[in-house]
């Protein structure tokens, strides 16, 4: 009889290992390998997993891609994250905070896919009587939805051979478990048997599987990170839970962009899409404050206005405290570091803190010039014009380098008012400037500086 196997997993990135280890060979982290025991499946006892028709290999040539059908889930914002849409026979892992909404926006699209398709909606941590409350307070009642709560993973294939649905949802991964399968539910080995029966399921029949997983408490979708690897798209639910705005991103997505996010509100109804997210991040804007600036970036196709706050106070400390909410800090300190050398504001006495506002995070370069004219603002106490937006990339000699897409951007910022605008000299000539906008072209960040205040 064979014995039982003990593993090592890393919860960061899921490599195996036989044996404990302080860091992990693959990715580096520490204390991240947990063991877990494998244990051997009686050769009577098994059950062979259904698989498809036996495929034999064809030429690339003789492959068509007829078959990637697209369809529209009934909320735009979540389309435009999958890159157009819902791609039939495909694996999608919604990952966020307790609380945040996923249940409740898988629950509020079935309203529309349940026109024409069928649905199967399971659910491992509430009962048929809570997710029909849930269902009538969010005033979903389609005629092909189908509910059943339950965990063993036999029951959910055996709901789903009899129910054939087009769409299957999974509420939630870490609450099934396989019963060949001794560790209990949740574990990784439990996740990763889960995972690739439902991606068996969902290539071999068509079905298109929506799967929810929990966020532990480093932000990272529980369970190991080859989860993520085996899935076809990883969308995250973000938000401040002070807040009713919730942010929708993929983190992966084979069939799209992975550049796009979804604005959504909670409201008593459930999530409202927010087609005009510029709008809602800069609502309750100060006037005539310092250190505060407009940032327009890019997400994905879409531009995006934001608020970018800073604060300049004198220290208190031998070393001067940075910190960064919304923007990455070694990028900050780098920033703060450039204007101190090359437009001689100097930090080196003073604490600094950067935020941006609404719970977006700024990550491409050309939110760079906007964080550092709100921090030189804040230094000289002096406000930068309320109609005023700020684009371009800082680099180490203070030069402000040409980002992409500046003609919607300009578009962007035009649209909801704003009247001036800071644009890098380089990579700026032909532009479409629209009616209304004045945009003065700056080198250098010390002359981006005093053209600002």
């Amino acid at each position: 009889m064979a014995k039982a196997k003990t593993v090592f997993y890393c919860t960061s990135c899921g490599n195996e290992t036989l044996k404990w280890m302080g860091r992990c060979p693959s990715c580096g982290a520490y204390n991240t390998m947990e063991e877990h025991i494998e244990k051997p499946v009686s050769p009577g006892k098994a059950k062979p997993a259904p698989v498809g028709q036996s495929r034999k290999p064809q030429r690339i040539r003789e492959v068509t891609s007829e078959g990637e059908i697209r369809f529209s889930t009934g909320m735009g914002e979540l389309d435009r994250v999958l890159g157009g849409g819902a791609v039939a026979g495909s694996l999608v892992l919604v990952g966020g905070a307790p609380g945040i909404g996923k249940s409740t926006l898988l629950l509020q699209i079935c309203s529309s896919l349940c026109s024409g398709r069928r649905v199967l909606y399971i659910s491992g941590e509430e009962s048929e009587r809570q997710l029909k409350l849930r269902a009538e307070r969010l005033g979903v009642a389609p005629e092909e939805l189908f509910i059943l709560s339950e965990t063993r993973l036999s029951d959910v294939l055996e709901a789903t051979e009899e129910t054939k649905p087009d769409i299957l949802i999974v509420d939630s991964i870490q609450t099934l478990y396989h019963e060949e399968n001794e560790s209990s539910p949740g574990s990784v080995s439990q996740v990763k048997d889960c995972t690739m029966v439902l991606m068996n399921l969902s290539k071999s029949q068509g079905i298109t599987v929506f799967v929810v997983g929990h966020i532990n408490k480093d932000g990272n979708i529980a369970g190991p990170k080859v989860l993520e690897h085996m899935v076809d798209c990883v969308l995250y639910f973000e938000g401040d839970p002070n807040t009713s705005y919730r942010l929708l991103r993929a983190a992966k997505n084979r069939f799209g962009s992975t550049n796009e996010i979804g604005v959504f509100e909670m409201m008593d109804v459930g999530l409202v899409e927010v087609p005009n997210p510029s709008q809602m991040l800069l609502e309750g804007r100060p006037e005539n404050a310092s250190g505060t600036c407009v940032a327009c970036v890019m997400e994905g196709t879409r531009p995006v206005l934001a608020e970018v706050q800073a604060l300049v106070a004198k220290t208190t400390f031998n070393v001067p405290r940075r910190a960064a909410d919304g923007f990455d800090f070694n990028r900050a300190i780098l920033l703060m570091a450039v204007a101190e050398k090359r437009a001689g504001i100097k930090l080196s006495a003073f604490d600094a803190y950067i935020n941006v506002i609404g719970g977006l995070r700024l990550d491409e370069p050309g939110a760079d010039l906007p964080v550092a004219l709100a921090v030189a603002s804040s230094y000289r106490d002096t406000p930068i014009a309320d109609d005023l937006v700020a684009i371009g990339e800082v680099g180490l000699t203070g030069e402000i380098r040409a980002v992409s897409h500046l003609t919607q951007r300009l578009g962007e910022a035009a649209r909801l008012g704003f009247k001036k605008c800071l644009i890098p000299r380089s990579g700026s000539d032909k532009l479409e400037i629209p009616a209304g906008l004045t945009v003065y072209r700056v080198r250098n960040l010390r002359e981006a500086i005093e053209m600002a205040l």
